[in-house]
């Protein structure tokens, strides 16, 4: 059995038998944990300003695609979601992502990255993407000389690694800058620290309906995606979904739910067919369209379909507006420093 699939079982074993209540970061399986001050950093690419500004800098940055029309932040705009509000993404040369900009807040919790977990850490993402023909297109190595003919450049990524510009020290550059994007004090945060004013009733109903209805089988920890890095997940352990769950739903067809293989296109293994990696919700209002396709306009109609294909509920009205109330409470703020780049 793959080691991910054993992790998911343990994690939904422990959920479902067990009323053990745990805090970040050394207890990963608590249903709802506050968003820590920082995420888990790898030691070969520790966080200093020197590295956040460089890599804030790369970010923005259009030298990162061929003609210089295209950044990071094209489709990643952090001054909303950290995604783009497009079913999908246009790349260089006109050319489209295959699946949704995922938001990049908070991204330094996942231990996995892209839809389909083939990424096992930020830097990895980092040196698949920017090369990607529909993303940015652009080799690292035509990249890294670039970058060193431009003595501005030279000297910032000798100020944060003290090593010459290559694609290593590129990717790790913007993996660091990434991992500290946190966007802290949500209403949901300031709750369940104490303030017991920061969430509305209606917000307060939806808590208890995301665990009522089964929500928090799936979405639960820090980030509302399963275990963050720590003692029970390490960096490149997935955690992981089927999406259809129960297939043969109205959806399907609707919103072209089974078109897509999900991790069995990356991993080739049929029993990895819809799998997904499971989504965070920290900052999902802010985040549309939702789904690997973008194909749920909405938050609410987003809610209403994975009722039903993930845990065949048909959800009343007043549900849908108790649970969107709760996923409201779930947006951080945006540090000043994003907001005045």
């Amino acid at each position: 059995m793959n080691s991910f699939k054993k992790i998911r079982q343990i994690a939904l074993l422990w959920l479902t038998t067990t009323g053990l209540v745990f805090s970040y970061p050394g207890f990963a399986f608590d249903y709802y944990q506050p968003l820590p001050e920082q995420p888990m950093i790898p030691g070969d690419n520790p966080l200093n300003a020197a590295s956040i500004r460089l890599g804030k800098k790369l970010f923005y940055d259009t030298a990162l695609s061929p003609e210089h029309t295209h950044s990071c932040n094209s489709c990643h705009n952090l001054l909303t979601g950290g995604d783009d509000d497009q079913a999908v993404s246009q790349g260089v040369n006109g050319k489209y992502s295959k699946r949704s900009a995922p938001g990049l807040w908070n991204i330094g919790l996942q231990t996995v990255l892209f839809w389909d977990g083939r990424a096992k850490t930020l830097e990895q993402q980092s040196l698949e993407h920017i090369p990607a023909a529909n993303i940015l297109n652009m080799k690292m190595k035509r990249l890294s000389k670039r970058l060193q003919n431009m003595p501005e450049y030279v000297s910032l990524f000798k100020q944060a690694f003290n090593k010459p510009i290559s694609p290593k020290t590129i990717a790790q550059a913007l993996a660091g800058f990434q991992r500290s994007l946190m966007a802290h004090n949500s209403p949901f945060d300031r709750y369940i620290k104490g303030d017991k004013t920061a969430l509305s009733p209606l917000a307060i109903e939806g808590m208890q309906q995301f665990n009522d209805v089964g929500c928090l089988a799936c979405h639960f920890g820090t980030n509302f995606a399963g275990p963050a890095p720590g003692p029970a997940m390490g960096m490149g352990d997935g955690f992981y979904e089927l999406f259809p769950n129960h297939l043969g739903s109205r959806y399907d067809k609707s919103h072209q739910l089974t078109e897509d293989v999900g991790r069995m296109g990356f991993s080739k293994d049929p029993a990895d067919k819809y799998l997904w990696r499971v989504p965070p919700l920290r900052n999902i209002a802010i985040t549309g369209p939702y789904f690997h396709n973008g194909s749920a306009k909405t938050l609410r109609e987003a809610v209403k379909i994975m009722a039903v294909t993930q845990l065949q509920k048909e959800l009343s009205e007043k549900q849908l507006d108790q649970l969107v109330a709760f996923l409201n409470s779930l947006t951080g703020e945006i540090p000043e420093v994003i907001r005045k780049h």
